[in-house]
């Protein structure tokens, strides 16, 4: 969207992008030094081809954005979540016991629905802290 804002549909690509601070060539922008090719080059210490930039703030916003920090948007679906509550509702800790279970759609081995799990408490630490302590009966007091 900055490149959007600041382009000039008169000009040509690479004059927008000279203009920017960009380049239209990557080979051009960070070239090879031609000792790591085998060949020696004598240069004057010059260098040509300097060109003004008329409007670094698009790059400076393009940096900026990329400097935030990226939102995490993952989520598991629903059906891995039942899938979970109910093989920890049904059998608790016994893996291969949820291997067995008829409701295991997917032939899932042992390490899998384990992994599963773990994946889900990882998502979800609160809900699945909640949905334990709900499955533990209450100790009552007998006197």
């Amino acid at each position: 969207s900055h490149i959007r804002h600041a382009w000039d549909p008169h000009k040509s690509v690479a004059q927008n992008l000279a203009e920017m601070g960009l380049s239209d060539d990557p080979n051009k922008a960070v070239p090879i030094p031609r000792k790591l090719l085998g060949m020696e080059v004598e240069s004057d210490g010059q260098q040509s081809g300097k060109k003004l930039v008329r409007k670094p703030y698009v790059v400076n916003e393009m940096e900026l954005e990329a400097s935030l920090p990226e939102k995490k948007s993952n989520t598991l679906s629903r059906d891995l979540i039942d899938y979970v509550r109910y093989m920890i509702q049904n059998h608790g800790e016994n893996y291969k016991e949820m291997a067995r279970d008829e409701k295991n759609y997917y032939q899932d081995t042992p390490k899998q629905i384990k992994r599963k799990i773990n994946v889900y408490k990882n998502f979800y630490p609160e809900e699945y802290k909640n949905f334990i302590a709900s499955l533990k009966p209450e100790k009552m007091e007998v006197q």
